[in-house]
């Protein structure tokens, strides 16, 4: 079993040092300050606690083993070593996730799909795509909620957004943004023709809170109406939706799920401040990008991923030339591998 260089001792110093910040006198005078340490006090503790959890366990299975062989009882020896390859298998998502290092990547996040140009068919593949990236959320353990979804006229979705509650969302989600293309005989053309479908997908870290995201209520414009369904009509007879425009960037987000007026607005609000943070990102990306002399692609220009269901079934990442004959898997919510190869790509670059 391997074991990678980490050191939790520092880790544990250092939760030492903001527990004694944390209870000097005046320590919630700067309430940002305050919980930004607060909420690096509570990542460090929950990091020590996992990994000291698996370094028990670790000992607990060469323990057992060591019983089991002296007894010769196989049968326990086999079941205690399948234990062990599920716990090297937690250890090396571990260790991988150690690589992650951008500012955002330990938060939840807040993803949006939006059919491309096609009609029923691209909205279609927008509906296959936020099902996939449920799936992807369930199987991790994630919380996972659609907060905003505007139906297709006949089928599927113009839009959705999600947000996605788990470690290190974010962090993996980032590799899904950009434009993602569909290959399939249509199940919406008499004539059982084969049709290209687009989508992008847009990922945003979720703000810890609203006090890292400063917006003048003054910037706002908000707009309250009644949710619809397919084919635009109306399914509530109160005005819950709500749109919210940011006037100084002109971002828009809306959000009708919940029946509550006031829960809607507390969504979009998230949208919004997610949005921002994006805002930010894009610009500092873009300079980082001028001072390299490095172009940089934008929207609906940046297809990174392929999905062919005819007249062979492939899923192909165009960055990182990674591709797989299980497309279903994939559309099921198999996704980590592309995710890995991509995200192994960036740190190595």
């Amino acid at each position: 079993m391997s074991w990678r260089v980490f050191d939790v001792a520092a880790l544990e110093q250092e939760a030492a040092r903001l527990e004694e910040a944390s209870a000097a006198p005046g320590f919630w005078d700067d309430n940002q300050k305050a919980q930004e340490v607060m909420r690096r006090l509570s990542q460090v503790r929950e990091t020590v606690e996992t990994w000291r959890g698996l370094e028990r366990q670790a000992g607990d299975l060469l323990d057992l083993l060591a019983l089991a062989e002296a007894d010769g009882d196989e049968a326990t020896a086999a079941d205690i070593l399948r234990d062990a390859d599920a716990l090297e298998e937690r250890l090396g998502e571990l260790e991988f996730e150690l690589s992650f290092s951008g500012p955002y990547d330990d938060r939840s996040a807040i993803l949006a799909v939006h059919a491309g140009a096609g009609g029923t068919e691209s909205q279609d593949w927008a509906e296959m795509l936020m099902r996939m990236y449920l799936r992807w959320a369930e199987r991790r353990g994630f919380q996972a909620e659609v907060i905003d979804l505007t139906p297709g006229e006949e089928a599927g979705v113009k839009s959705a957004t999600i947000e996605i509650r788990g470690p290190h969302a974010y962090g993996y989600l980032k590799s899904e943004r950009g434009v993602h293309r569909l290959v399939r005989i249509s199940p919406f053309d008499s004539e059982s023709r084969r049709h290209t479908s687009f989508a992008l997908v847009e990922v945003m870290p979720e703000a810890n809170d609203a006090a890292e995201v400063k917006i003048n209520p003054d910037d706002l414009r908000v707009d309250v109406y009644r949710a619809s369904g397919h084919g635009g009509q109306n399914v509530q007879k109160n005005s819950t939706a709500i749109r919210i425009t940011h006037i100084p960037t002109g971002i828009v987000v809306t959000c009708q799920n919940e029946r509550s007026q006031h829960r809607n607005r507390e969504s979009a609000m998230r949208v919004l401040e997610a949005r921002l943070i994006e805002l930010e990102l894009k610009k500092q990306e873009e300079e980082r990008a001028k001072i390299k002399g490095e172009h940089v692609s934008a929207g609906w220009a940046n297809q990174i991923r392929s999905y062919v269901l005819h007249p062979y079934k492939m899923v192909k990442d165009h960055r990182t030339a990674y591709e797989t004959s299980d497309a279903q898997g994939v559309l099921d919510g198999s996704l980590d591998d592309l995710m890995k190869e991509y995200l192994k790509m960036q740190v190595g670059a």
